[in-house]
């Protein structure tokens, strides 16, 4: 076997000198240091720039999300405002309908009222016009036949009118008894 350089007696890792053993841990202390001063802090700095952004983040997000509840919140009182607007704007188009038809109602009432009253009168008018023109026409009538019966003219003008009432007041009595 041929022996390989660098390989003491307890085998490779260990230096053939001890002055390379020496240097070895001079410069692992050295490496360490450069690496604590300037590496550890950066990534210490890096590190807590992270946390600060997650922790800021988490924030944020707790924040948007109670802003979020509370816009959530305020929709449903003005959802549950404009139900409730809704709900007396129908209760009171629902009383102003009842009114109006009311109103109507009572309209159409007097109106009828008006015009069965007219009816009433117009008929009366024409049964008193009708009345009339009987009378006179029937009192005519009952003058010439009584002339005719009678054989002569009857030219009082009050007995003829008395003769006259007293047919038609017993025309009149006639329907009432039968």
């Amino acid at each position: 076997m041929i022996p390989l350089e660098g390989t003491g007696p307890l085998g490779p890792l260990l230096p053939d000198h001890p002055s390379e053993f020496i240097v070895g841990i001079v410069l692992f202390f050295i490496i360490l240091g450069v690496v604590w001063k300037k590496v550890v802090p950066t990534f210490e700095a890096l590190y807590a720039a992270r946390a600060d952004a997650i922790r800021g983040g988490i924030e944020r997000a707790e924040q948007a999300q109670a802003e979020a509840k509370a816009a959530l919140e305020q929709y449903r009182a003005q959802l549950s405002t404009a139900r409730d607007e809704a709900s007396r704007i129908r209760e009171d188009a629902k009383n102003a309908g009842a009114q109006i038809q009311a109103e109507m109602r009572t309209a159409a009432t007097a109106e009828s009222a008006r015009i069965v009253q007219s009816g009433h009168a117009q008929v009366e008018a024409e049964r008193a016009a009708a009345r009339e023109n009987l009378r006179r026409d029937v009192g005519g009538l009952a003058t010439t036949l009584a002339e005719k019966i009678v054989g002569e003219a009857l030219t009082d003008d009050a007995m003829s009118a008395r003769t006259i009432d007293r047919f038609i007041a017993d025309l009149d009595a006639a329907p009432q008894q039968a």
